[in-house]
């Protein structure tokens, strides 16, 4: 898709993906929204090392700006050793298969665990790691309150939740698609609206 716009915004440009496409008068500008939300939600975050589960699109926004912010050293873990590697050298990261015995400042899940099906109960971290980070990110929109997120609020830990990045994101592309800027109240209710089964 990339070849046929006429520009690439910075977010589509930092991860090489494209999520959003605007349509200005026949002008295609590309942007990736899911990137500019983490950005925007990581960046009252102190800078630390990070371990990141997943290696797939969303990870790949998710670890390019947690690096293009000044985080780091970062791990991607990653069972698929190519898709692992592959990110990990594009970013400088180190990748490892497996997350047992790893730990980190900021822990993050960007795999289905915790995700409704199968793998619904799973904890994408031991409580282990939970214990010995600061912050725990869970980019699982539903359902909202993973068990991963809820290890991490019981041990008093900060979070950043699936649900806030895909308000971001959805947010970004409303005004980007409409040019209308909704209100807080606004999009508390749409947000809220959502979460409704």
């Amino acid at each position: 898709m990339i070849p046929l716009l006429d520009a690439l915004r910075d977010s589509a440009a930092a991860i090489e993906s494209v999520n959003t496409i605007v349509n200005d008068d026949g002008q295609l500008s590309g942007y990736n929204t899911d990137y500019s939300a983490v950005r925007a939600l990581i960046a009252p975050l102190p800078r630390a090392a990070f371990l990141l589960r997943g290696s797939g699109g969303m990870a790949k926004a998710v670890a390019t700006a947690l690096v293009d912010a000044g985080f780091g050293p970062g791990t991607i873990v990653a069972r698929n050793a190519a898709k692992g590697r592959a990110l990990a050298d594009r970013l400088g990261c180190a990748w490892v298969p497996e997350v047992a015995g790893r730990h980190a400042p900021i822990i993050v899940n960007v795999t289905p665990l915790g995700m409704a099906g199968a793998d619904y109960d799973t904890l994408a971290f031991t409580a282990e790691q939970i214990d010995a980070a600061a912050v725990v990110i869970d980019v699982v929109a539903k359902p909202v309150d993973t068990p991963l997120l809820r290890a991490a609020r019981a041990a008093g830990k900060r979070v950043v939740t699936g649900a806030e990045i895909a308000t971001l994101q959805a947010l970004e592309q409303f005004v980007l698609y409409t040019g209308v800027t909704p209100s807080a109240a606004q999009v508390a209710a749409a947000e809220q609206a959502a979460l409704v089964p």
